[in-house]
């Protein structure tokens, strides 16, 4: 039998021991992400990782198609402890996607707001194996704490989008946006948790967060380090990073400006007040 191929991302996870305190966080383009905490659990979110948007796109007149290669393949997702989805646009439930995870045998745990979860029930995924989540539910899965938070979504059809809060025990806390548009109860439901870090989406051609937008939830938040993402995967969706750098900039706080390459796994470690509510 033929072996499938490894991705250096999967290698890379695989060998890492997170130190405690610490996270490992890589990046697979859109709003896609990947972590791993100290004690081994590793956690895939809204991974998007083929080109089925391509054809999505151009049905629309959009042009969709993948500008760079995904760092991690389909059939390495059953690897993973967690799958989490933030709301269920093809970018973020992705059947060339899920079908290969579920063909290689992915018994991974599934979370997902209800809307997402249809559409994985729809194409395979078994209802026992998905843990239904909404805006501050909190899902506990070894040394990870998982809080879905509010998200504003874009449009009627899928009006269950969020976003989450995820803590390593005794270590860092990662807020991601999800897709969303601005709202004060944005950082009126964050801020109490003091995330150390902000993974933010920066695309309002589709009714999300702009570079100023996401900058001003971050100078609310006061995260420590501010990543984009959901901004360069598609011609007709992108924009430079550097206006979520300009923008922190002139919201005074531009040294929480922290972009990542494509697939490169790096750690983060926890430098917040203790006396932050917990999740």
């Amino acid at each position: 039998m033929k072996k499938s191929p490894s991705s250096k991302l999967a290698r890379d996870i695989s060998r890492c021991k997170v130190p405690p305190r610490f996270v490992a966080l890589a990046w697979l383009g859109q709003a896609g992400f990947v972590l791993k905490s100290p004690g081994g659990v590793t956690l895939a979110l809204d991974p998007y990782l083929s080109n089925s948007c391509e054809a999505l796109g151009k049905e629309a007149g959009f042009d969709m198609k993948r500008q760079f290669p995904a760092p991690l393949f389909p059939h390495e997702l059953p690897s993973f402890d967690v799958l989490a989805f933030t709301h269920s646009h093809q970018d973020h439930v992705d059947p060339d996607t899920i079908q290969p995870f579920l063909k290689s045998g992915g018994k991974s745990t599934v979370i997902a707001p209800h809307e997402a979860s249809d559409r994985l029930i729809s194409l395979g995924v078994p209802t026992e194996q998905i843990l239904l989540t909404w805006p501050n539910k909190t899902h506990e899965i070894g040394d990870l704490r998982l809080k879905a938070t509010f998200a504003i979504p874009f449009a009627g059809d899928d009006l269950t989008h969020v976003g989450y809060l995820v803590e390593v025990r005794n270590g860092p806390r990662i807020y991601f946006t999800g897709d969303t548009d601005y709202n004060e109860i944005l950082a009126i439901s964050v801020s109490p948790y003091l995330p150390d870090i902000m993974v933010t989406v920066i695309n309002p051609a589709f009714r999300n967060l702009s570079p100023g937008d996401a900058a001003r939830l971050a100078k609310s938040l006061n995260p420590r380090w501010v990543i984009p993402c959901h901004h360069d995967l598609f011609p007709d969706n992108s924009l430079p990073e550097n206006l979520l750098k300009t923008n922190l900039r002139l919201q005074g706080i531009p040294d929480t400006f922290c972009p990542l390459q494509h697939g490169e796994l790096r750690t983060f470690s926890a430098k917040r007040n203790p006396r932050r509510q917990k999740l």
